[in-house]
Parts: C-alpha cells; structure tokens; sequence
C-alpha cells in the first residue's frame, strides 16, 4: 500500500492546492466575510462596545432627558437633602440633654410628648435646611456643567463658592465670602474622595 502523498510528489501535512480540498473553502468563507458577498448588519447605536443594547423607544429618551434635567436633579436633591436633614435633626436632639426643658422651669422634668416635639421641630427644621442648600447646590452645579460643557471637579468647587456665597451673603460680604471659600473647599474635598 502506497503512503498518503505518495505519487503526488507532495510529502504528508503540507498543503494542497487542488480545488476540492481546504483552500477553496477558506476562499469562500473569506469571502462571505470580508468580500463583495458580505451581507450588510444594522449597526445599533451603543451596541459596539461589547454588548449590543437595544435601539431606544421615544419614551425611553424622554424618560433620560426628564432624568437628566437640572430640575429633576435639583429636586431630587432637595428631598434626599429633607431625608437626611430630618435624620440628623432628629440624632442630634437625641443626644442633646437640653431637649425638652423649659428655660424658665430648669428644674421641672419634661415629659416624653414635650421632649418628641422639640425632637420633631428639631429634625423639620434641619430638614428644611438641608433641602435649601441641596437643591441649591445641584441646580448650581448643573447649570454650571451646562455652560462649561464638562464634567470635573471645577463644576462643584465654583457651584459650592455659589451655593456657599449665597447663604453667608445674608449675613453680609465678609459672611458671603468666607461661605464661599468654605463651601468650595468643602465641594472639592467630597468631591476629591468620591471620584
């Protein structure tokens, strides 16, 4: 019996190039790939970076430009700001051992309805508070990104010199500008760790 190749003047494992065999296939399959065969894809917008996301609906991009709206942010940041103003108002004055008592009768023991009331008037004023300045900020912080066109530490240092100016300003120029240099510093320094 004759060796594979024998014959043929070809030694085994090297290629052929008769038609029938492996080239003619690899020419085909290159050509449904890459050549004139090659049928067009749709390409979806998103869908190149790894995984392919479906093309979004008329809702779906209102619902993203509502999210992403300085209104929708400030307003979200007033009622986390309430939340966790309340939250605090509400520690504070339960660590506070001054809570209940009436300064004209130190003597007298409050009781435990006067003591959750100076607690609710507590946390609802804190709570108030921490809204103003939340929205204040992210309304600011917004609008200042909007007209930059970026988005970097420099948007929250000048939003909090703002916010921090506009608060201290009530009390007069030396009380706005030392709010804006402590809001500004206190921005970047969050801002710092959170990025």
């Amino acid at each position: 019996m004759a060796a594979p190749g024998a014959g043929t003047g070809m030694t085994p494992g090297t290629p052929s190039s008769a038609p029938g065999d492996g080239s003619l296939q690899y020419s085909l399959i290159l050509e449904h790939l890459v050549g004139e065969k090659r049928k067009p894809r749709d390409v979806i917008p998103g869908g190149l970076g790894g995984i392919p996301s479906p093309i979004k609906t008329e809702e779906q991009k209102m619902m993203e430009r509502v999210m992403e709206s300085c209104a929708f942010k400030a307003a979200l940041a007033c009622v986390g700001g309430f939340v966790l103003g309340g939250a605090f108002g509400v520690f504070t004055a339960g660590i506070d051992a001054n809570v209940g008592f009436d300064p004209k009768d130190p003597y007298r023991t409050p009781t435990a309805k006067e003591v959750l009331k100076d607690m609710g008037q507590r946390g609802m004023s804190y709570a108030k508070n921490f809204a103003i300045v939340g929205a204040m900020f992210s309304c600011t912080e917004c609008l200042v990104e909007s007209y930059r066109g970026k988005s970097d530490w420099k948007n929250s240092v000048i939003s909090g010199c703002i916010t921090g100016g506009a608060i201290g300003f009530r009390a007069g120029v030396k009380a706005g500008a030392l709010g804006c240099g402590g809001f500004a510093a206190f921005s970047a320094v969050i801002d710092y760790y959170l990025r």
